[in-house]
């Protein structure tokens, strides 16, 4: 008797849905953090490197008015 409860306890867990979306979308977030993690390391110097070249030719654009005497 003990079984029969125990083995229809387990059928209505596995059918049940309740929390599904949460799940998924634990799963998805879990899954960007880790890729996030592995990218952002290998794509930060060559972000830096293209910020700081593109400041460097942004302030030599730059040339200053001669004073006035």
């Amino acid at each position: 008797m003990y079984m029969v409860k125990v083995s229809a306890m387990f059928r209505r867990f596995l059918a049940d849905e309740c929390g599904q979306d949460l799940i998924e979308y634990g799963l998805l977030a879990s899954i960007i953090g880790i890729a996030g993690y592995l990218v952002l390391p290998l794509i930060g110097p060559k972000m830096d490197a293209a910020f700081r070249n593109w400041g460097t030719q942004t302030y030599n654009i730059w040339v200053p008015n001669d004073p006035v005497p």
